[in-house]
């Protein structure tokens, strides 16, 4: 396994539609020292393979029975339209993480999974947890550049509350929203933002962990991660590695976030996190 977030990348041209190493072994049985299965759930673009290609080894490596899906793709369409996964309305893709939840409790005998998510994959578990029933199947729920109260990058936030003030919101919703629902669904401020932030973000029996990076251009500010509670950790990863240059991309393949997760999902086994350089994009 290698550091890099472009590491799924050849595995997803070289097998598409496939699992990246470590992942989806259907055989696998957890042990006693982790009996939760982790199920990764990729960002926006991303899947079950490309976004994971650093995660899946390491933490099957570790000795994790590893799942991974592919959510909110239009399925229908030829490769690689069919490998862009995260566009469908965000409501949809938590009831395909529901199902996928349940075939691998199902499937490994576990009474829990454990969650690790990136970007799109932090949020839409939420609505899986908070709306779908799936408070009572997760233990830790760990978070790869969470954005709890949305994003405003690019000034979306802004742009979008001009053009329905303007009366041409419909311009957006027949457009980014017609080809990605989620896309307008993670803007701050958004109907789906304001109704999970309802009645609380996060389940009171479910364990969180949020970890986040400055230079994160996609989730802005990155702080709209950063949510206080009794059941939850906030983690910069520059408050402790300056040498951290990692950005939105980055933090699903480094290994500082990394070392960071590993303790999320087995605190009593902690170990020191490393910090080192970490480049932009590969986190290599």
């Amino acid at each position: 396994m290698s550091y890099n977030f472009l590491a799924g990348i050849p595995l997803e041209l070289g097998n598409p539609g496939g699992s990246a190493p470590g992942s989806n072994d259907w055989s696998c049985k957890p042990s006693d020292r982790h009996p939760n299965p982790v199920v990764l759930v990729h960002g926006t673009g991303g899947n079950r393979q490309d976004n994971w290609g650093t995660y899946a080894p390491l933490l099957s490596n570790e000795g994790y029975c590893v799942f991974a899906l592919t959510y909110g793709a239009f399925e229908d369409q030829p490769w690689p339209i069919s490998a862009i996964g995260g566009m469908k309305p965000i409501e949809q893709s938590a009831q395909q993480l529901s199902d996928f939840v349940d075939q691998v409790l199902r499937t490994t005998g576990a009474q829990k999974v454990d969650l690790v998510g990136h970007s799109q994959g932090t949020l839409m578990p939420s609505y899986y947890v908070k709306r779908l029933g799936g408070a009572d199947k997760v233990g830790k729920y760990v978070s790869l550049a969470p954005l709890w109260n949305g994003t405003d990058s690019f000034a979306a936030a802004q742009l979008v509350s001009a053009a329905r003030s303007a009366g041409v919101g419909a311009l957006i919703d027949n457009g980014v929203g017609a080809l990605c629902p989620a896309c307008t669904q993670m803007v701050t401020g958004s109907d789906f933002v304001k109704n999970l932030q309802s009645d609380g973000v996060y389940a009171p029996q479910v364990t969180y962990t949020n970890i986040m990076t400055r230079y994160d251009e996609l989730v802005v500010p990155y702080t709209s991660g950063y949510l206080a509670a009794p059941n939850a950790t906030n983690i910069v990863v520059q408050d402790r590695c300056g040498t951290n240059y990692g950005e939105h991309a980055a933090i699903a393949a480094e290994p500082v976030a990394a070392g960071y997760v590993l303790n999320a999902l087995d605190p009593d086994h902690q170990r020191p996190v490393p910090c080192q350089f970490v480049a932009p994009i590969t986190g290599g």
